[in-house]
């Protein structure tokens, strides 16, 4: 490595083998952030007529309907809307005894 303080291309190149992400193992994501934060802005909207609340079913219609995601199953549109809920206290944190 101390030859690489003499050559500035070569430090760069060191310096960003370091910092560069290594393979993970794993498939992709199948969607995007983009995509899920408008599946989630969707699902935040009031639906049409006649509908008076969104089922999983048609969220995947309306999803693809806008062009979305070309393809989606209800069941990823479940997990999607299930990571973005927000975490529960683990202990609770306004009903505490007082006895000690």
């Amino acid at each position: 490595m101390a030859a690489a303080t003499d050559q500035p291309k070569r430090l760069r190149a060191v310096i960003e083998a370091v910092l560069a992400d290594r393979p993970r193992s794993g498939a992709p994501g199948d969607f995007t952030p983009e995509q899920i934060c408008q599946i989630i802005a969707l699902a935040c909207e009031t639906p049409p007529p006649p509908l008076t609340h969104w089922t999983r079913k048609d969220l995947v219609r309306e999803t693809i309907q806008r062009g979305i995601a070309p393809t989606i199953s209800a069941t990823t549109i479940g997990r999607i809307l299930k990571s973005g809920r927000p975490q529960a206290a683990s202990d609770p944190l306004l009903a505490q005894s007082q006895d000690s």
